[in-house]
């Protein structure tokens, strides 16, 4: 497993301490040995810093999302977005105009 990835499960971590969230951004991969990773995190909300030793077990992978999951399974079905997807819709913004009563069709209610 790569270390963006470690940083990007981290992500879904609580401080022990105060129950924030890690920010991938405040984790730190020190080494990793025999499947064993060191980690370094550092809570932006409370300012504590832990010293982590992980594993990850590759077989099972849980998704992190904040989706429900009825949403998930909506979504599921359009695929993953391409670099053209990106591209097109930077085209897009970059013409957009911010009007959205104009761009969805609809009149504004109340």
């Amino acid at each position: 497993m790569e270390e963006r990835n470690i940083k990007r499960l981290m992500a879904s971590v609580k401080c022990s301490n105060c129950g924030h969230n890690y920010d991938r951004y405040n984790v730190r991969i020190l080494g990793r040995h025999l499947g064993l990773w060191f980690i370094s995190a550092y809570c932006p909300s409370c300012h504590n810093r832990y010293l982590l030793a992980v594993t990850v077990d590759k077989v099972k992978a849980d998704i992190v999302t904040d989706l429900t999951e009825a949403e998930y399974i909506r979504f599921k079905k359009y695929g993953v977005l391409t670099a053209d997807d990106m591209l097109d819709m930077h085209s897009f913004l970059k013409k957009f105009d911010g009007d959205f009563t104009r761009l969805f069709g609809r009149e504004r209610v109340g």
